[in-house]
């Protein structure tokens, strides 16, 4: 069986874990939304179409993209990284929905994630100041202005 070092890296274990612990909400929370506005791409119809076809695209791309590094954060800290639906699920603090729903429906369910998500990270950021774990707390930052701009996005269409 292979064992990883582990990081020495100036963190104490037990503040590696609680960084760990925070990012694989993070991580499930990135996949839960990745897989909603995948569904949401594949599904939206109406006035708007290609338009919000594009727009869910991009943004599940973005979401890929951090969903990756994600991850990899996990690992530079000694962790191991979940990679089931069902785990992502227990840990995410987003629901899954099966309905289709219109346009608008899409668009609002969309922010009202990103927005739980910027909620949350600003929590996280603080967890990671007080572990001093300055990495995982610039890291979090980024993510949280690039739901920020996502959101900002969304809301110029609800309005």
């Amino acid at each position: 069986m292979e064992t990883m070092l582990a990081p020495k890296i100036g963190l104490e274990k037990k503040n590696l874990s609680k960084s760990i612990q925070d990012l694989t909400i993070v991580l499930s929370n990135e996949m839960v939304l990745y897989v909603k506005s995948r569904k949401f791409h594949w599904n939206v119809t109406g006035n708007s179409f290609m338009e919000l076809h594009k727009l869910f695209e991009n943004q599940y791309s973005k979401l890929e993209k951090t969903i990756d590094e994600v991850a990899e954060r996990i690992s530079k800290l000694g962790g191991k990284t979940i990679g089931t639906m069902k785990e992502f699920i227990e840990h995410s603090i987003l629901k899954e929905e099966s309905k289709y729903v219109n346009q608008n429906q899409m668009l609002e369910e969309l922010l009202d994630d990103h927005e739980k998500i910027i909620i949350q990270l600003r929590e996280f950021i603080e967890n990671a100041e007080d572990v001093k774990d300055a990495g995982t707390a610039d890291f979090l930052t980024a993510i949280l202005q690039e739901h920020e701009s996502k959101s900002w996005i969304l809301r110029k269409y609800l309005s």
